[in-house]
């Protein structure tokens, strides 16, 4: 078993996290609940589990979730790898299903397996993919010197109330109001106690945990503003807006192997060069094994894109070298890594030519990493007069930034040409 709160919690006090994950998606639309919803080929509760996980000072963490997808939730931890998760059966509102994953920490009628009950306990939406520790640790040091803490963003819209024949009544000063968002913590004792207290009408109906401390524990809560990227995923064109903010995440650093041979030197300089313009990049002149060192800290550190220069006739068995390093690394569990296949048409290889042998392999090369999520392309650069090379590997420095920033799993085993 993975060691639990291995780093050091703000503050020195323990810490874990319930993500209330039940709702229905109404507003989405579909059939499917918005926190089962894929966002590149992944749940979206996979992401806010993960963005908690990877704090390591957060002991335990309880996702809530409806009982018809108690199933399809452990299917997503095993899936996925997910450490320190426990899935708890939610209620029939938002607040019934907090007070559910309060309780394995509280109740041992509740829970086969008590959790150890945390001092501070956070309080995210499963919904919020995007939280990040700086703002997690932020509201737990006030909640720790508050009672209770959460986070929140200025209003974007002036809010206005109506009148009973739908005419305007009056509006609020924006300025002295906020949004209130997630993450949001608490003294475990406080909070807990504010949901023994509540209201079957407060239970039911009501949505903001601040407001409960305040107004069973008289706790007033720290209010911490947050970053942008605190939104809630709540229609439809909030998964595209995700989805779209992740591919920019992936898209921040490239890992472009060559090997030693003197007909890539050339190409294996100027590709990197015309690259770093535009993203991150780090050039590797080796061949492919498993062993080395500079490749594995480049996986370590979360690169999600490799480009493979050869000259070779597509060099399957080294790259497929990379793969397996690449899944033993678990780095495609948690996104779809790109891998391009870069050939060299070089004027000294006058026997050069592209047979449906060649396109075969490609493609079922291709169709055999998608299921590890690796996403496999061809990308032919013709070198036969250099002085058009800077061009020509321009040229493929495009097509490549195109690929990794699209990640179009349509287009794996494609072979294009620059």
């Amino acid at each position: 078993m993975e060691p639990r709160g291995r780093g050091a919690a703000p503050g020195g006090v323990s810490v874990s996290a319930v993500l209330p994950a039940g709702g229905s998606g109404e507003r989405l639309g579909g059939a499917t609940p918005k926190q089962f919803c894929a966002v590149q080929g992944r749940p979206l509760v996979s992401y806010a589990v993960r963005a908690m996980e990877r704090i390591s000072w957060i002991s335990d963490i309880v996702v809530v979730v409806s009982p018809e997808n108690i199933e399809t939730m452990k299917t997503i931890i095993e899936k996925y790898g997910h450490k320190r998760v426990t899935v708890v059966e939610g209620g029939i509102t938002r607040h019934r299903s907090i007070f559910n994953g309060l309780k394995v920490f509280a109740e041992n009628e509740f829970s086969s397996h008590l959790l150890q009950k945390p001092e501070v306990v956070i309080i995210h939406d499963a919904v919020r993919p995007f939280v990040e520790e700086d703002i997690v640790s932020k509201v737990v040091m006030a909640a720790k010197e508050h009672g209770a803490a959460g986070a929140i963003r200025p209003l974007v819209s002036t809010v206005i109330a109506s009148a009973a024949d739908g005419c305007l009544d009056h509006s609020l000063e924006r300025a002295r109001y906020r949004a209130s968002e997630m993450p949001q913590a608490f003294l475990f004792d406080i909070i807990y106690e504010a949901y023994q207290q509540c209201t079957d009408y407060d239970l039911d109906y009501g949505t903001e945990c601040l407001h409960l401390a305040l107004k069973y524990c008289k706790t007033n809560a720290k209010l911490v503003e947050g970053t942008a990227d605190l939104w809630k995923v709540t229609y439809k064109r909030d998964l595209y807006a995700a989805e779209s903010i992740i591919k920019d995440n992936l898209s921040q650093q490239v890992c472009v192997i060559t090997n030693v041979k003197e007909t890539l030197a050339q190409v294996g300089f100027l590709l990197p060069e015309s690259l770093k313009s535009q993203i991150k990049v780090e050039a590797i002149s080796v061949s492919l094994s498993k062993n080395d060192s500079c490749l594995q800290n480049i996986i370590s550190g979360q690169c999600y894109n490799f480009v493979c220069v050869n000259d070779k006739r597509w060099a399957i068995q080294e790259t497929q070298e990379l793969v397996d390093v690449l899944e033993k690394s678990n780095i495609p569990l948690l996104y779809p890594v790109v891998l391009i296949l870069v050939h060299l048409d070089i004027p000294e290889n006058n026997s050069f030519s592209i047979g449906m042998e060649d396109l075969t392999t490609i493609k079922k090369f291709a169709r055999e990493t998608k299921k590890k999520n690796i996403l496999v392309y061809g990308l032919l650069i013709q070198y036969k007069d250099p002085l058009l090379l800077q061009e020509t590997v321009n040229s493929a420095a495009a097509v490549i930034m195109a690929l990794i920033k699209d990640r179009n799993p349509e287009l794996i085993g494609q072979l294009l040409v620059a």
